[in-house]
């Protein structure tokens, strides 16, 4: 499969890459040049209106901190301030507000819009504490924090050193539209002098404010998030036909030529890699199968073979070694059975021809069942083997036999798969209208990437213990297609070494 993908991979990079590389040396090495620089030029008017928010919001944290000590005074300059709605002072250290001024139309005093606040700011406890470390070293920092429920606000928080040397949080409450149209407007304007045009939207690209007062529905193509407001973008758009255009419409033609070519490339090769991967996987995992059921089929007989020749010699004196022997006889005898009957049931199932028989019955007495046959051979083999059925469930319509086979299998897989810590749980239960058995164990889990794949036929993860165990690879396969027979469903919980539940689900007749 790798040499047949990097031929497929070659047919297609390579005519795909000399025209790509024909074109890109086509480009004027100028006309390069100066489109970096004309791009250089309109990300550094960005920055320049982001950087002139961040001075003025300074400018209002300074202000704060001069007003402070006189609450009408600071009461008088929230008011005047256009796009200041609220600020309030907290102690970090105790979770509470210390004072709070601002509009009345904010709700800056309302316990619940409060409680959101400090809500956001146990959120974001790496940043405050960050706050307090610059201005611990004598620098003040702002930092914006996302107020998720309040799109109408933005909050931006800053540290501030009292006179008795403790630290309070003071935190801004911003409107960010005002912001946008009041103060940053102007100075937007002033930059651009109708030369391009500057677009602030919000993170779902809604319009806000443009440069020239004009709505704009347009796509813009250079764009930076707002330092200080984390739910508004700012960006540019460039008005006339620009450097970028005169060498996009040189080279749009041979680039849609080429980008046909490559989709058409692209689709041939996915589509040949695919079927060919598929039919390899396919004719190994049967070969696989082939030796992995030669290899079960293999080891009872030899077992058979070897005790019962044992005893034909009469090789064995003593009674209890006989007894033994022909227990252990008859024990691969039926495991012998179980490996062709689940052969047989897959066969079948495969080419739609088994059938079943479906009869009302309490899914509790078949999993007690199972639990009273398999409780002696598990407990032997040293695991801890228990039950927890839920009591008052209705019957359903099932076929007992081949749900027995379906949790057995389970339970099969379950010892299997156990390493150090042996124990398995049953339970059943009842979630909104059906009934579900469950079989969970302490085993070495099941990465997610396969936990897919398991159910495939004939597939067996290729990793660790997984490997070393025997098994034909169509267990969870019957499992799968039994529910879905019974038009229920299977789910799957497991992490890597710490175990996995498989959860059969088992629609309750409407009837019942």
């Amino acid at each position: 499969m790798k040499k047949i993908g990097i031929t497929l991979i070659l047919i297609i990079i390579l005519p795909v890459a000399f025209l790509i590389f024909n074109e890109i040396g086509k480009l004027n090495e100028t006309e390069k040049v100066l489109e970096e620089t004309y791009n250089n030029q309109l990300q550094a008017i960005l920055f320049s209106v982001n950087q002139y928010s961040d001075d003025i919001v300074n400018s209002w944290a300074n202000r704060i901190v001069e007003l402070k000590a006189d609450k009408n005074l600071l009461q008088e300059y929230v008011y005047d301030n256009l796009a200041l709605e609220a600020v309030l002072f907290f102690d970090y250290s105790k979770n509470k507000i210390l004072n709070a001024v601002g509009k009345k139309e904010s709700n800056y005093s309302d316990e619940t819009f409060i409680n959101k606040i400090l809500l956001v700011i146990n959120e974001n406890k790496n940043t405050i504490e960050r706050l307090v470390e610059y201005q611990k070293a004598g620098y003040r920092k702002l930092e914006p924090l996302k107020f998720k429920d309040e799109h109408k606000f933005s909050l931006v928080l800053f540290s501030n050193t009292e006179s008795d040397g403790s630290t309070e949080l003071v935190c801004l409450i911003i409107n960010p539209e005002a912001f946008a149209k009041r103060i940053l407007l102007p100075r937007i304007q002033q930059i651009t002098q109708n030369k391009f045009l500057i677009v602030v939207r919000d993170n779902e690209n809604k319009f806000i404010v443009s440069s020239d007062n004009r709505e704009f529905a347009g796509s813009v193509e250079f764009e930076k998030p707002m330092w200080l407001i984390p739910n508004y973008k700012i960006g540019i758009v460039l008005v006339g036909e620009t450097i970028r255009d005169l060498i996009r419409s040189r080279a749009t033609n041979n680039l849609i030529l080429i980008a046909i070519l490559l989709l058409v490339l692209l689709f041939a090769v996915v589509f040949v890699y695919r079927a060919v991967k598929k039919e390899v996987e396919l004719a190994q995992l049967k070969a696989d199968f082939v030796s992995n059921v030669s290899h079960e089929l293999r080891t009872p007989l030899a077992l058979i073979s070897m005790f019962a020749e044992t005893l034909e010699l009469e090789r064995v004196k003593n009674d209890d070694k006989k007894k033994e022997y022909y227990s252990i006889i008859s024990q691969e005898a039926n495991r012998l059975g179980r490996i062709v009957n689940s052969i047989l049931n897959f066969a079948k199932m495969e080419a739609g021809k088994r059938k079943f028989t479906f009869e009302p019955k309490n899914i509790n007495q078949v999993v007690d069942n199972i639990y009273q046959t398999y409780s002696y051979h598990l407990q032997n083999k040293g695991f801890k083997f228990e039950k927890d059925l839920s009591d008052n469930l209705p019957e359903v319509s099932i076929d007992s036999e081949a749900i027995s086979e379906a949790v057995i299998n389970l339970i099969d897989n379950a010892v299997k798969y156990s390493d150090d810590k042996k124990e398995v749980i049953l339970k059943t239960g009842r979630i909104n209208d059906a009934i579900y058995i469950e079989v969970s164990d302490k085993g070495i889990g099941i990465a997610p990437n396969e936990q897919k794949k398991i159910f495939e036929k004939f597939y067996r993860v290729s990793s660790g213990l997984i490997h070393n165990v025997k098994g034909t690879g169509i267990g969870l396969s019957l499992v799968k297609q039994i529910v879905e027979a019974h038009n229920g469903k299977i789910d799957l919980k497991s992490n890597p070494g710490e175990g996995s539940s498989f959860r059969i689900f088992i629609p309750i007749d409407s009837n019942s």
